[in-house]
């Protein structure tokens, strides 16, 4: 046990971590050109925040939560999510005084307590869009655009993005009416999970995965059908706004989503490349959420990204992300004054941004060699008494072999001019 990682966890390698990099360093260009600016927050928070802005009925609080009392007693729960957390902080510092609408976005572990499948962890990292402020339908098309433009950079296709509106608390609750005279002859068919949430979240049932209850609702009434004019409205607006950045999309009344805070807009993409169908993206609209965490009453739109996932995907889509020369110049040395002076000059050359290293291990020239292939080495100098006496070096391009003669004091030149 001490040497494997816990169930549900990975590592990310060095010889791995470039990908992790080059995906961030997009997702950070987009999110600049869209207005959206960086939020860090705690890893954990108080259980309540969840309990109340994630909703007491939801899979992720009823049984997914890594939750702990501390050594003063108080309940803290590991970020399950990244919504509640921005909500949080949202109010607490105050941001609501700023002028509107305030866009953020952010990178974050998140800890769910499930079984562990492909490309979801019990320790996954996930991208979230967040946007405050506004309840105007095309910062939700904005929002999703985002999402899109970022498989569209990394040239993932297959990809599908289905849509929904589920509703206000107005015209959810004369739903959840008609929805529970509807269930009401089949609840003793349904999943025990589906016959807890009859009384307090009916609408959750639509989204069960158990094929048996799945059989009971074949012909269930959906939300979209009784939204009332200005959620209508809305969703007529939204679906408006999704044509006019040329976005395709599907209507897909099953959508609700697993967590409670959602109204209105909700949507998912989803794709096929890694197996059974699957969600890779998906969020929507929660415009009681910050009221309801304690906030004032403020409109808020985003989304959840998984990032294990997404390179998955890309992987899927046979994406070739693009691997960074790891260094500059490898400086092979032969001897124990080599060493010195090697030491001495990728020292130097570090400070004039050079990705420099040199050889710590004893190695034979060969093996040294052999090494600044490895690690992906632009150039290499081989650098012994004679160089040492005469203060000339021989620079290899590794790439085509070829070898530039030079003084010792003219290689950050040479280095930087190639």
């Amino acid at each position: 046990m001490l040497t494997q990682a816990p169930k549900g966890t990975k590592d990310v390698i060095p010889s791995e971590v470039y990908k992790w990099h080059f995906v961030e360093g997009i997702i950070r260009e987009i999110c600049a050109f869209n207005g959206y600016r960086e939020i860090r927050t705690p890893s954990f928070e108080h259980t309540e925040l969840f309990e109340r802005g994630v909703g007491e009925t939801t899979d992720v609080v009823q049984k997914e939560m890594y939750t702990f009392n501390d050594k003063a007693g108080r309940s803290i729960t590991l970020k399950p999510e990244g919504t509640a957390t921005a909500v949080r902080a949202f109010i607490e510092n105050g941001i609501f005084n700023d002028a509107q609408p305030t866009k953020m976005f952010y990178f974050t572990p998140c800890f769910r307590y499930e079984q562990p499948q492909s490309g979801r962890l019990r320790e996954h990292h996930q991208f979230g869009i967040e946007a405050f402020g506004s309840s105007d339908p095309s910062i939700d098309a904005e929002v999703i655009n985002i999402a899109m433009t970022l498989y569209k950079r990394l040239g993932i296709s297959n990809i599908e993005l289905r849509i929904n509106s589920i509703g206000c608390p107005s015209c959810r609750k004369e739903y959840n009416a008609k929805l529970k005279e509807y269930l009401k002859p089949k609840l003793t068919s349904l999943c025990e999970t589906c016959k807890g949430r009859y009384e307090k979240n009916p609408l959750r049932i639509i989204d069960c995965k158990e094929e048996k209850c799945k059989a009971q609702i074949t012909d269930v009434p959906f939300m979209i059908d009784n939204l009332c004019k200005e959620c209508s409205d809305h969703f007529f607006d939204f679906k408006r706004a999704l044509d006019t950045l040329e976005l395709e999309y599907k209507i897909d009344p099953r959508i609700v989503r697993g967590l409670d805070y959602y109204t209105k807009t909700a949507f998912e993409i989803v794709t096929d490349t890694i197996g059974a169908q699957g969600t890779v993206c998906g969020g929507g609209r929660y415009d009681g959420l910050v009221a309801d965490c304690g906030g004032p009453s403020t409109p808020g739109v985003g989304f959840g990204l998984g990032l294990e996932r997404l390179l998955l995907v890309a992987e899927s889509n046979n994406v070739q992300l693009p691997k960074p020369a790891y260094m500059d110049i490898y400086i092979a040395n032969m001897g124990a004054a080599a060493g010195e002076v090697a030491l001495k000059l990728v020292n130097a050359l570090r400070g004039q941004g050079i990705k420099a290293d040199k050889d710590y291990m004893g190695r034979s020239l060969k093996a040294q060699m052999k090494y600044a292939n490895k690690i992906s080495a632009r150039f290499v100098v081989v650098l012994g008494d004679e160089e040492i006496s005469t203060g000339s070096i021989k620079v290899k391009n590794m790439s085509d072999g070829s070898e530039a003669s030079i003084s010792i004091d003219e290689l950050a030149g040479f280095i930087k001019s190639k």
